[in-house]
């Protein structure tokens, strides 16, 4: 890849079998993004593409994790307005993430919830039938929010689906059951060598670890990392493009002698 920030995004979709039923319907689709950092480090052409894929992504839900913007909240009016018109039958949600926080969360968040983009701050949402089993999680960034792991998980379905802004939000979430959560933060390193080493590590314990891609959580939950749409410190990318995901989540079908209509 040349150096500076290619306007091509990549799509990367997974899919992603758990034990449960997801309720009266087989499969969920989700649309996944976070770091946009809208202002100066990112070309907007960049944005725009990541806005024509996600709309093009035929989901059920779109989820954001986080750091919508760069150095001014106000960054973030234009940005959010874009992805209010992104298709999601059962709703659009989202975290804050270290650089909203450092620019203004509360001005982030109100920007986000005026055009309907609801905001998960250490709570979670139960999805409309035909998803009655599933439950959005939020939880808090890690370092520069206030993670509350048991106030967003307390209540949940038995489908769990986290969102967060940064691989080191596993540490908040401890030992506590989920089938996938979805996250960014590290940029994919932005800076990394053809393998994808990274060249650059974002802060956080666990952006190392799980610097990009998909990985097993204790062998039975699923973590999907973002490399993210925009730069932050510095204009371009390298070896670490910038990609949104699509992730299929497949229940266990539901029969008609487990059916809860059905007399036992």
């Amino acid at each position: 890849m040349r150096l500076g920030v290619s306007a091509s995004v990549a799509v990367d979709h997974h899919d992603v079998h758990v034990p449960s039923s997801l309720g009266s319907a087989d499969t969920l689709r989700i649309a996944f993004a976070s770091d946009f950092h809208a202002g100066p480090m990112t070309p907007p052409d960049v944005i725009d593409q990541a806005i024509t894929q996600l709309s093009g992504a035929n989901a059920d839900l779109l989820l954001l994790g986080g750091d919508f913007v760069s150095l001014r909240a106000e960054y973030a009016r234009d940005l959010v307005s874009r992805l209010a018109s992104v298709p999601a039958p059962l709703g659009r949600y989202a975290v804050l993430g270290n650089h909203d926080y450092w620019a203004d969360g509360a001005g982030v968040a109100g920007h986000l919830q005026s055009v309907g983009i609801e905001v998960l701050t250490n709570r979670h949402v139960r999805l409309a039938s035909p998803f009655g089993n599933v439950s959005i999680c939020g939880v808090d960034d890690h370092t520069s929010g206030e993670p509350d792991a048991d106030a967003a998980f307390r209540g949940s379905e038995a489908v769990r689906v986290v969102l967060m802004h940064a691989p080191s939000g596993l540490l908040d979430i401890g030992e506590r059951s989920f089938a996938v959560a979805l996250c960014g933060h590290t940029h994919g390193g932005q800076m990394a060598l053809p393998n994808g080493r990274p060249l650059i590590v974002a802060h956080g314990r666990l952006s190392r670890r799980y610097n990009a891609g998909r990985f097993a959580i204790n062998g039975d939950k699923t973590l999907l990392v973002s490399r993210g749409i925009g730069c932050s410190a510095m204009p371009f990318r390298f070896n670490a493009a910038p990609n949104v995901l699509t992730c299929t989540i497949h229940g266990r079908r539901r029969t008609a002698a487990t059916s809860p209509n059905m007399p036992l």
